[in-house]
């Protein structure tokens, strides 16, 4: 796997455009979104292409130019979420964080001192589609490709046991419940989102509180069992 974002120029010979994917070894073609303009970083927008949506990874290829392209594996994006703030971004758009090789002797700069971008270094990228409509579409079908392509399980994780995973159904949202042993407050946001790694949202939407009255109770039960002891 090739960490963070990078240059992607091979499409077809038979003159759909159409990107080549790595068939042998199990990639398909999940989506095609057309009319879709990419934002790279805080750089200007580009001119709308079309968005490739496989197995494996997003293929953006421009519309304009034909050796223009760019592609970044499902792996190395550790965050994508659905953005309709306007103060966020001025257009409705599908945001992303990509992971970049880290390296102390480079700077924050994504480009270089000659001028020419560096993809490697793009941490954030937006995908604007004309038809804002798409945006939940394209979100769930995010959803499902990172789920294609879990995070490698580090070994200290597999022997701690405790990363602990809730389904929306295993958790009470009303909050009034009186049995409700956990409490979820909401966070008015414009962002929906999802994290494929161990980092969440910037701003998370959910945010758990564990009541604890239970243990209090169970205190007390323990009192009054030893008190009838005596």
């Amino acid at each position: 796997m090739v960490v963070g974002l990078r240059e992607f120029t091979l499409r077809t010979g038979d003159g759909s455009g159409k990107p080549v994917l790595d068939e042998a070894n199990g990639e398909e073609l999940m989506h095609v979104q057309p009319s879709v303009a990419v934002v790279l970083g805080n750089r200007s927008v580009e001119s709308p292409g079309t968005l490739y949506i496989t197995s494996r990874k997003l293929i953006w290829l421009s519309d304009v130019d034909m050796a223009k392209g760019y592609a970044v594996d499902f792996l190395s994006v550790s965050l994508h979420a659905v953005s309709r703030d306007p103060e966020a971004y001025s257009s409705p758009c599908i945001y992303t964080q990509i992971e970049v090789v880290e390296d102390e002797d480079d700077d924050e700069s994504d480009t270089e001192s000659t001028g020419v971008l560096d993809l490697s270094k793009i941490r954030e990228m937006r995908l604007v589609p004309s038809d804002s409509s798409q945006l939940d579409t394209l979100f769930d079908i995010f959803c499902e490709c990172a789920e294609l392509n879990p995070e490698p399980i580090e070994e200290d994780e597999e022997e701690s046991g405790h990363n602990w995973v809730f389904s929306a159904d295993q958790m009470d949202v009303r909050g009034g419940a009186e049995d409700g042993e956990w409490q979820i407050s909401q966070s008015p946001t414009s962002v929906i989102g999802h994290s494929n790694g161990d980092e969440g949202l910037t701003q998370p939407m959910l945010e758990l509180q564990i009541n604890d009255q239970r243990f209090d109770d169970a205190e007390e039960m323990v009192h009054e069992n030893e008190a009838k002891d005596h």
